[in-house]
């Protein structure tokens, strides 16, 4: 009996739109690998193609050679907003309000313990669509009020779903806000923006968006850090770019600053920098 050829995950050439060979997944692999820090694992070929071929439409190219080709050779303007859409493309985002909502209540112990009488800086530097820095906003005003000396940074590398952050527009439904937050912290939208909320200007002005990428190999970012959310961000990293970031973290944080990091996250192995104070939460040593 003759063995069954392997299934190819995204389907025969034939069925393709673009052709996309082995090759090509794996420039791309490598070429996000170098510019965003993200192992894309041997199983995303499908991933791969369905997200980029909305590239390949729309800059006219007919195989993913001739699109990696012209990105890799084009310089100026161009070549650096294709970069973006590039990263943006290939990054994954998924959040929810008050996601692993334990974070936020040992958040806001952290907050009434050390938050009054002093200035605070946040880094939420997976910001995706918002929902995780209005919630630490959020917990911020119940636990110290609108007007403490709060400022908090939330960036994303990419920079599609920091517009729709920095929009503060969600569903009215949207998932982990409790009814008590939807009447103190947002505005329900009337007519035709009927089903919508809108984060309350007092609440979001304790934030700030900007786009950035944590390989970059400077970071100026001013006044050192209290406290940094840095959750699911890591598992798409390999370890030595793992410990690139965290050695990076490190020195942007005030001593015994607090970091949150995702649920199947473990940075044991960085004993000389981070200390596990709780359930996925490190003090910096």
């Amino acid at each position: 009996m003759m063995n069954a050829q392997p299934r190819d995950p995204i389907g025969t050439a034939q069925d393709r739109e673009f052709n996309f060979s082995t090759r090509d997944f794996d420039r791309v692999r490598a070429l996000i690998y170098q510019r965003a820090g993200i192992h894309l694992h041997e199983g995303k070929q499908a991933m791969v193609y369905s997200r980029l071929s909305r590239r390949l439409r729309d800059t006219q190219h007919q195989s993913f050679d001739s699109y990696l080709q012209w990105l890799e050779q084009t310089s100026g303007d161009t070549a650096q907003r294709e970069w973006q859409e590039f990263v943006n493309c290939l990054t994954t985002n998924l959040t929810a309000f008050f996601r692993e909502d334990h974070h936020f209540h040992t958040f806001a112990e952290w907050l009434k313990a050390h938050g009054t009488g002093k200035s605070i800086r946040i880094w939420c530097c997976a910001a995706s669509t918002g929902e995780e820095p209005y919630s630490i906003a959020m917990t911020v005003a119940e636990t110290l009020g609108l007007h403490a000396s709060v400022k908090i940074m939330a960036s994303d590398i990419d920079t599609n779903v920091l517009q729709t952050a920095s929009r503060g527009v969600y569903n009215v439904d949207s998932r982990g806000l409790s009814p008590a937050r939807l009447r103190m912290f947002f505005l329900k939208g009337k007519g035709g923006n009927e089903g919508q909320i809108r984060v309350k200007p007092e609440l979001a002005r304790m934030i700030e968006f900007k786009p950035f990428n944590l390989m970059q190999t400077h970071w100026s970012m001013g006044e050192p850090f209290d406290v940094i959310f840095c959750r699911n961000v890591m598992i798409y990293f390999d370890h030595a770019t793992q410990r690139k970031v965290l050695e990076r973290m490190h020195g942007v944080m005030r001593p015994h600053g607090l970091l949150f990091v995702g649920h199947s996250e473990n940075f044991t192995d960085a004993r000389d920098l981070f200390k596990l104070r709780g359930k996925t939460v490190y003090d910096k040593v």
